[in-house]
């Protein structure tokens, strides 16, 4: 079992929910980054989430776009990345999954990427352009090497595929709450709460729901079905606004994230 497993484990036995935020790797640089996931944790989030730059998300709405092309204009490496994360890992209470382009692991090789970040205390992987035809391959490395492959499910998402995404997936499911990109919203789809429901009549795997996530009262909706809330584009765009004081913002992610922390409470 990785350690998203064991998380789920102990929320599930607790009648607790996850709130998992995202972050940029190297935005602005590494070092913020790293303040960032510990101001994060310990605040009290369940897992965080961290975005390794590419060129050409798939998924991602203007705002973590900007985020990669100001990590990239500095000519951040993953190198660099793991070596940060081999760092920050060991302070922090709670795992930290990648969110990373199949492209970035293809390059590097399947099972060295898996091995490499399992060593810098890496506990899984969200891969986006990852077709569920194509997973054979990394799913069974990162099965031997107890590291989670994280999944996507979309509105969009026949449920017969879904079904088979589910059976090839580990650590949890990201269901995509909307259909499109990444980015805040006003107001999430009507028949979200009865796709997951269906959803998790299929499968015994947490499910947790991402996109356009960014408000109290999106939390407190989904609490009851979700396993956990993934927040990316509202806590970005405050990174994008950062200037001379860090100090002063990262309290402010931290105090944004404690908001919806408490909406996510739900009684056991």
């Amino acid at each position: 079992m990785s350690a998203v497993d064991d998380l789920f484990t102990e929320l599930r036995g607790s009648g607790h929910k996850a709130f998992m935020p995202f972050v940029t790797a190297g935005d602005p640089d590494l070092e913020f980054t790293a303040a960032v996931l510990r101001e994060l944790a310990a605040r009290g989030s369940a897992l965080c989430e961290l975005g390794i730059p590419y060129s050409d998300p798939i998924a991602d709405g203007p705002v973590i776009q900007a985020s990669y092309t100001r990590a990239l204009d500095q000519h951040i490496k993953v190198s660099q990345i793991f070596d940060m994360v081999a760092k920050v890992t060991p302070t922090l209470p709670c795992p930290v999954v990648m969110m990373v382009s199949y492209a970035i692991l293809y390059r590097h090789g399947l099972e060295e990427f898996v091995k490499r970040a399992k060593s810098v205390g890496v506990s899984g992987a969200i891969v986006p352009d990852l077709l569920v035809d194509e997973a054979a391959e990394l799913a069974g490395i990162c099965a031997v090497e107890d590291f989670s492959l994280i999944q996507l499910v979309t509105p969009t998402t026949p449920r017969e595929r879904a079904v088979k995404i589910a059976q090839s997936s580990s650590g949890f499911i990201y269901f995509v709450s909307v259909t499109g990109i990444t980015g805040e919203r006003a107001k999430l789809p009507d028949d979200l709460v009865d796709n997951v429901t269906w959803l998790r009549e299929q499968t015994d795997l947490p499910i947790c729901i991402g996109f356009g996530i960014s408000r109290a009262e999106h939390v407190s909706a989904l609490a009851p079905v979700a396993d956990g809330v993934i927040v990316g584009s509202a806590i970005v765009r405050q990174i994008a606004e950062c200037a001379s004081d860090r100090e002063a913002v990262v309290r402010d992610i931290g105090e944004y994230a404690t908001s919806l922390m408490e909406a996510l409470k739900v009684e056991s």
